[in-house]
Order: C-alpha cells, then sequence, then structure tokens
C-alpha cells in the first residue's frame, strides 16, 4: 500500500500543478479564427487578464478593468479555481504527514485517518476545478453556437485542458489515498476480534472460583462413592 500512496501523492501533485498552470494562464479562450476577418491577429482572455497577439509573437496583455463588473461566471470560476488550489496545497500536505513511508503523523490508524483527510481534500480540489472549466467552456460554447449572438465569437482555450487534466489527476490521486487505507483499518479490525475472542475463552475457563468444583465434577465424585 506504500506503493500506491506513493503514486496517490505524485497523481495529486501534478493535479495541483496543472491546477494552477491553468488559473493562472491567459488562454481560458481564443478568438474564434472562424468568425474573425483579420487572421492575423487574435484574442486571448483568461481569469485575470486580456491579451492580444499578432503574427510576429508578440503579445500584450493587461488586466481587468474591474473585478465588482465582470460576468458572474468568470468570478464564479476564480473563485472555484482559488478553493482547488488551497485544497490541493493542503491535501498535499496531509499526504505527506498520512503516508506509510514517513516517520511523522503518530500511529498507523492515526496516518491512515490523516491520509484519508488527504484524499477528500484533493477529491474536493479536483471537483472544484472541473465545475469551473466546464462552466467557462459551457460560456463558451453556447455563445458559439447561438445564432443571435452577434459579438465576437471565441473558442475554447488551452488553459481548459490543462485545467480538465488536473482535476482528473487530483480525484485519481484522492480516491487511490481512500483506498489505501483500507488495509490500516482492517487489520485494525481484525486484530480487535482476536483480542476480544481471546479475553473471552479466558473468562470461561476461568469462570469458577477456586476451591469449587463445577456441578458435573460433584456428581462424579458422588457416583464413586456410591459404588464403592
Amino acid at each position: 500500500m506504500s506503493g500506491l500512496q506513493i503514486l496517490a501523492f505524485l497523481s495529486g501533485l501534478a493535479g495541483l500543478g496543472a491546477t494552477i498552470g491553468a488559473t493562472v494562464s491567459n488562454e481560458w479562450r481564443a478568438t474564434s479564427r472562424a468568425s474573425s476577418v483579420i487572421t492575423a491577429t487574435w484574442v486571448l482572455q483568461g481569469l485575470w487578464n486580456n491579451c492580444a497577439g499578432n503574427a510576429i509573437g508578440a503579445v500584450h496583455c493587461r488586466p481587468h478593468h474591474t473585478i465588482l463588473q465582470l460576468e458572474g461566471y468568470i468570478q464564479a470560476c476564480r473563485g472555484l479555481m482559488i478553493a482547488a488550489v488551497c485544497l490541493g496545497f493542503f491535501g498535499s500536505v496531509f499526504a505527506l504527514v498520512g503516508m506509510k513511508c514517513t516517520k511523522i503523523g503518530g500511529t498507523d490508524k492515526s496516518k491512515a485517518r490523516i491520509a484519508c483527510f488527504a484524499g477528500v481534500n484533493f477529491i474536493l480540489s479536483g471537483l472544484c476545478s472541473l465545475s469551473a472549466c466546464s462552466l467557462y467552456a459551457h460560456r463558451i460554447t453556447s455563445e458559439f453556437f447561438d445564432p443571435m449572438f452577434v459579438a465576437q465569437k471565441y473558442e475554447l482555450g488551452a488553459a481548459l485542458f490543462i485545467g480538465w487534466a488536473g482535476s482528473i489527476l487530483c480525484i485519481l490521486g484522492g480516491s487511490m489515498l481512500c483506498f489505501s487505507i483500507t488495509d490500516s483499518f482492517s487489520k485494525s479490525h481484525s486484530q480487535a476480534n482476536y483480542i476480544y475472542k481471546g479475553a473471552a475463552s479466558h473468562s470461561h475457563i476461568s469462570s469458577y472460583p477456586r476451591g469449587q468444583a463445577s456441578s458435573s465434577s460433584r456428581i462424579q465424585h458422588f457416583d464413586k462413592n456410591v459404588y464403592v
């Protein structure tokens, strides 16, 4: 199970890195070349900046002018991605403490609980990132296929695919961490059953007080005296 926990930790850590990369990226959506008359320039937009580039490779970015007047889905995606990064960070820290190959965290049962908590953090981080990227992609596709939408249309950017990949890695890593602790709990449960059965059998043997015999032994002794 230590190898499974190491694999889960690496998967969650890679997912966290992809989530951070998607959060700071400026390529959440890009100008659709099909609806653009000038194909030598394009516009890239992210959660934090608007960028414009040209064919020679020059890219100029500026932050959003306002925060409070941004569209609701952008603010929601910002909050979800920040939550995903925070949950992934705490999941990585708790996973280091809860893994069997580390020497911190206390007993095996305590480390198993910490590893389970880390797995839950990774799963929640993946769900937040998945929700943010899916919400943003839904807005882009709905505008692109809307015949009544006459403004500039955009296509899916590279950051969305990076975010989806990171969310899948986080969910896989968290699931493997939660699965890896079943061995520890099954061992502790079997040891508890063994101790309970051993104590019960010992109490059954010593149920008669010293100096007193059972009723069956008294009957046998009485029969011997009768025959004599």
